[in-house]
């Protein structure tokens, strides 16, 4: 073969109608035939060759020089079809793993290749010899969450989670494993294009809160153009906001440096109020309690101090009184507005294995009166009867609720009462 009859079968070769051989089957039959007249001859020898492969986008080129005397050796057109199929799964439109080389050779970023039919036959059987590659699917059974903020991420964390508890019988038996990544800080599209290239990787779901309009509409052409499934959090909601006020958002994240941080009312409200139960907690200072919008009383280890600062940050003063055995407890806490009084109950067992895990905490080991299970129970029929005497209080079960399901219920009983709502005279379980 001629070398200029080569040279013309490369310029088919390259052409753009052989980029995408799926979309243009007459082209493409045009390629391979030029494919298998450049590999009738296998003894012929180029002195310096350029293979430029265009990808569907035309960014993608591999190229190889070589000195006199080296043979460009293809194996065969069948190769072509290996070419082909990778073109295929850069669009999206076919998947598959990449074999155990290939993945070796993605770690071992120093790969040099020497001869020009290891670069044609790396790309044609779709290895990596360059940035834009195959993904590598993991065979891990655990369903990946990618979550995405420009802020702390909070919002979006708080939100998944909550979704997730949906699933706990799921979860719970391993049925259905789950893994989260949260990604906060996000401000650059960089960084957001690699996340979700991973999460394409992966076979993750990309859950975001970005309140650049156009960054989050990057993560949204991103994650179609890649096939991963997402959902936008923020935007439907501060649309629909923008539209009912008609007011146009900010479209900036917290902290931005173009934003301005307003201390309001409400935030000075919520250092008082941290400041004041912080210093009233344990039964501290009884004498502070009129001053306390919610008074927690409950016998130890039913989550009174994490309970109050959870609702001091909330903006609620709130204070707490323990119920110990044989102890009266403050006269100051009959003399105040009995409606800011809220009991807290748990099962014994449950309190038993709390109490036994605090032991451990604090490195001791011989079981004491505090952990033992009748003194348990004789602990909460005293506070029980305290309850029963003051039926205006009401009585929360705590046992294996969260932290915030407590505090919920505490504030709807607030704000019912604050807005005269009728409430049953008799001691109630909540």
């Amino acid at each position: 073969m001629e070398v200029s009859s080569v040279t013309k079968s490369f310029h088919v070769l390259t052409s753009p109608d052989c980029s995408t051989p799926s979309r243009q089957p007459l082209a493409f039959q045009h390629c391979r035939t030029a494919i298998d007249s450049l590999l009738a001859s296998p003894e012929t020898r180029l002195a310096s060759s350029t293979l430029v492969l265009a990808s569907a986008n035309g960014n993608e080129e591999i190229t190889s020089n070589s000195s006199a005397g080296k043979d460009l050796k293809l194996k065969g057109s069948s190769q072509l079809e290996r070419w082909a199929r990778a073109r295929r799964i850069r669009s999206g439109n076919l998947s598959v793993r990449k074999s155990a080389a290939a993945e070796s050779r993605r770690n071992d970023k120093s790969l040099v290749l020497h001869k020009e039919e290891d670069v044609v036959s790396a790309f044609i059987l779709d290895e990596d010899v360059g940035e834009d590659t195959v993904p590598s699917f993991s065979s891990n059974s655990e369903n990946s969450i990618y979550m995405v903020s420009d802020g702390t991420g909070w919002t979006v964390d708080h939100s998944v989670q909550a979704a997730l508890s949906q699933f706990e019988y799921c979860l719970a038996d391993r049925g259905c494993s789950v893994n989260t990544h949260l990604f906060s800080e996000v401000n650059d599209v960089e960084r957001l294009m690699e996340i979700i290239r991973d999460a394409g990787k992966e076979h993750a779901i990309l859950v975001y809160t970005l309140a650049d309009p156009a960054m989050a509409e990057a993560a949204k052409k991103a994650c179609q153009l890649h096939g991963v499934s997402h959902l936008d959090m923020l935007g439907p909601i501060t649309e629909l906001l923008g539209s009912h006020m008609r007011v146009t958002p900010m479209g900036l994240p917290r902290g931005a440096s173009g934003r301005k941080v307003v201390l309001s009312k409400e935030y000075f409200k919520r250092i008082e109020a941290v400041d004041f139960t912080i210093k009233q907690d344990d039964g501290a200072f009884p004498k502070n309690l009129h001053k306390a919008d919610v008074v927690l009383v409950g016998v130890s280890r039913t989550s009174k101090t994490p309970l109050s600062t959870y609702m001091a940050q909330k903006g609620y003063k709130v204070a707490n009184v323990p119920l110990v055995l044989g102890v009266d407890p403050p006269k100051e806490l009959f003399a105040i507005d009995q409606n800011r009084i809220y009991a807290l109950t748990i099962n014994p067992n449950f309190l038993q294995a709390i109490r036994f895990a605090r032991y451990k905490t604090l490195g001791v080991s011989k079981p004491s009166a505090y952990s033992d299970l009748d003194h348990i129970r004789r602990e909460l029929d005293y506070a029980s009867k305290l309850f029963v005497q003051n039926p205006k209080w009401p009585v929360i079960e705590v046992t294996g609720k969260a932290i915030e399901e407590t505090a919920a219920v505490i504030l709807r009983i607030y704000h019912d009462r604050k807005k005269k709502h009728v409430m049953p005279r008799i001691s109630r379980r909540y």
